[in-house]
């Protein structure tokens, strides 16, 4: 089976509330929909997330990239079985407009273009594209398949009262994890975090996430009246710029360290690893460049003796929700896991199907065949702002 056509599209999701942190504040997501076409008419879907602030990606320039690329050895290819298709995956190759040293300035293209092979074969297999991850010889060490996931939940709402209720709801809901946003301007940390931890309850996890917001003259001097509360990690402290200066300091933090802007590729997670900058690794699919790379990297982590997470960028839809599902059933000792917030966050589902978690952040594994959602085409026509299509020479 070929690939005979690759359509994207960029749409905007207009969220439930405004989302903030130290790096950005956003009340929707624009994001970027692939739309593959086999030669039998299968159709299968991909998304990405550009987040300009992380990899460099707008939503322009993700079509401006696919419009220059070459796709023909793609489109040239054929796939009967999934290591094939994985075969197929790596072969893309995108044109770059500026240096990429770092490894990532395509990475949310390549997400969306790649889950959208990957639904779009397994469909044609009848196969859920978590049956993939058995098939990558890097996973062999991290793969294990299970019937259900737990999300953790984020809080970034601001002000005693806000903080009060979505604390409240948390624990109401039965989260067993919580991520509480700090280092936005004009917050005081340590009382914040203080009220969470009361209003949440002793017994939930909480962990930090400062987004860059910090020197890296503060961070020991900022974590130690957070310690206090029993936070386990402490994400991305300082700016990617200033990310080594994080190996000389990660005792004195008093708590394991995780990297998110700072590890977006394999060039970023072996810098880490030889700079001893982290403990920890967050996986994004649409942030790394998809889900092999993904697997890749969390294979590499464990490799080196580091923890990893799956992340997620608010304003995913469905797709990535479904795909991020499919990743978190199949790999072992996820440390932290995020996504699936469809219904709780996004204003309208561009997908037929509703897989937000349920009580407490459970969710089942999906069993359907490729990604296992569709979008709905109806709202995709009176939504996207502008799409492309791209068909191989042949076709």
């Amino acid at each position: 089976m070929r690939v005979a056509e690759l359509t994207a599209y960029l749409v905007p999701l207009p969220l439930k509330r405004e989302i903030k942190h130290a790096s950005f504040t956003r009340t929707e997501s624009i994001n970027l929909l692939i739309r593959c076409r086999l030669a039998d008419g299968t159709i299968g879907w991909g998304e990405g997330v550009p987040r300009p602030y992380v990899t460099g990606e707008t939503p322009e320039g993700c079509l401006q990239q696919l419009a220059g690329s070459n796709l023909n050895p793609v489109f040239d290819l054929s796939a009967s079985n999934w290591d094939e298709v994985i075969t197929l995956c790596d072969a893309l190759q995108f044109h770059k407009q500026t240096d990429n040293p770092r490894g990532c300035g395509s990475n949310s293209l390549r997400c969306a273009v790649e889950l959208s092979l990957l639904d779009a074969f397994g469909k044609c297999f009848g196969q859920p594209i978590s049956d993939l991850v058995q098939h990558v010889p890097e996973a062999a060490g991290i793969y294990l398949p299970q019937s259900q996931v737990r999300y953790s939940t984020t809080i970034t709402s601001s002000g005693a009262k806000s903080e009060r209720v979505s604390a409240l709801k948390m624990r109401a809901y039965g989260f067993a994890q919580c991520k509480i946003k700090v280092g936005v301007e004009g917050q005081d940390d340590p009382s914040r975090v203080a009220r969470i931890r009361r209003w949440i309850g002793r017994g939930v996890d909480l962990r930090l996430d400062a987004n860059e917001a910090w020197k890296p003259e503060e961070v020991v001097r900022k974590m130690e009246p957070l310690r206090r509360y029993r936070v386990t990690c402490i994400e991305q402290p300082v700016a990617h710029a200033e990310v080594d200066a994080l190996s000389t300091m990660r005792d004195a933090i008093g708590v394991p360290v995780m990297l998110d802007e700072s590890l977006t590729s394999l060039v970023d997670a072996e810098h880490a690893i030889a700079s001893q900058t982290c403990d920890l690794f967050n996986l994004r699919l649409s942030k790394c460049g998809g889900f092999l790379s993904c697997l890749r990297l969390a294979a590499l982590a464990k490799r080196a003796g580091l923890g990893y997470q799956l992340g997620c960028h608010p304003g995913e839809s469905g797709v990535l929700s479904a795909a991020g599902r499919h990743w978190a059933s199949s790999v072992s000792n996820i440390r932290y896991m995020e996504g699936s917030y469809d219904r709780h966050l996004l204003s309208t589902l561009p997908t037929e199907e509703d897989i937000t978690f349920r009580y407490g952040g459970r969710a089942p594994a999906i069993t359907k065949p490729g990604l296992g959602v569709t979008i709905r085409e109806d709202w995709l026509q009176s939504n996207s702002k502008s799409h492309l299509v791209v068909r191989g020479e042949a076709t």
